[in-house]
């Protein structure tokens, strides 16, 4: 987090207060609103689509009632992966879930993603992932080491729940644009009702990253070298990083919740061995995040 000897008036920090007091304001105002909702009330069918014209092998018909989870969160996290200092960004949140299956848990590692297969206690679908781009004239730790286009990861995701209480997960997603990797995350995480609509969740997680995934961020070519002096670095792919992370979560009604959560991440191999990282950076990153999202459906002919 910002250091706080940091001057009052510091321009970035007096920004970051002020996005922060303004999504804690809309979050509060969000919050509200549902109170005047009965509580008994169910997602409703907003609207009907028509039936797609073929369906895709090996899956199951889309036709029937899906459930929607939108909503908005922000939270401090690192500058950029392997920064020591910390920003406020908006977090998008959506999800895609058959209607009546069992109630969906987010984690706040999860990628967007639609369970094309639900089944019992498994889930899996398509997964996605955006990656902002990193600007080296935003931060003095990355002068001379050029910038890094915003980045979009393609993949799949498998859920499984061994029991009701434990939730499995794992994503593979392909990047196209600024990097051109493989990323791998797995988490597993212990869900547990404190009260009556108030849930508590942990536990740990791991990500793999190729070469292409990783040099982009964390190497230095003989160019970087002589513009930002660096020593020249060629970071290879391998365990990236290990983790854990804690969330607790409070459901208004059946269509809105609230959350707040800490993801900590210890950075391993080549990422934590780049020079970057350990001149100018840290390998322990945390983020600190909050949201509010509702949930509706809708149905496929």
């Amino acid at each position: 987090m910002k250091h706080f000897d940091e001057p009052a008036l510091d321009p970035a920090a007096s920004a970051q207060q002020t996005m922060l007091t303004a999504f804690l304001a809309a979050l509060g105002a969000v919050m509200a609103i549902p109170l005047a909702i009965p509580q008994s009330a169910s997602a409703q069918t907003a609207f009907t689509l028509p039936a797609p014209p073929f369906d895709v092998p090996m899956l199951p018909s889309p036709s029937g009632n899906w459930t929607v989870m939108v909503g908005i969160g922000g939270e401090y996290r690192p500058d950029f992966v392997g920064a020591k200092n910390d920003k406020f960004v908006p977090i998008p949140i959506f999800t895609i879930r058959r209607a009546g299956s069992i109630d969906q848990f987010r984690g706040p590692r999860d990628s967007a993603s639609i369970a094309l297969l639900d089944v019992g206690n498994f889930r899996a679908g398509p997964a996605f992932k955006y990656v902002a781009s990193r600007k080296s004239d935003k931060y003095a730790e990355l002068t001379g080491l050029g910038d890094v286009k915003a980045a979009y990861e393609l993949g799949g995701f498998v859920e499984y729940y061994p029991v009701d209480w434990l939730r499995l997960r794992s994503e593979l997603r392909q990047g196209i644009g600024g990097h051109t990797g493989t990323v791998a995350d797995v988490s597993a995480d212990v869900v547990l009702p404190l009260i009556q609509r108030l849930t508590i969740s942990a536990g740990p997680r791991f990500t793999w990253k190729s070469t292409k995934a990783t040099a982009p961020y964390f190497g230095v070519d003989a160019a970087q070298a002589a513009a930002s002096g660096l020593s020249m670095y060629d970071a290879r792919g391998g365990a990236h990083s290990v983790g854990f992370g804690s969330q607790i979560s409070y459901r208004i009604n059946p269509q809105w919740e609230v959350h707040a959560y800490v993801e900590y991440e210890k950075l391993l191999g080549d990422a934590a061995d780049s020079p970057l990282v350990k001149l100018r950076g840290s390998s322990n990153q945390t983020t600190v995040g909050i949201g509010a999202s509702y949930s509706f459906d809708f149905r496929i002919r």
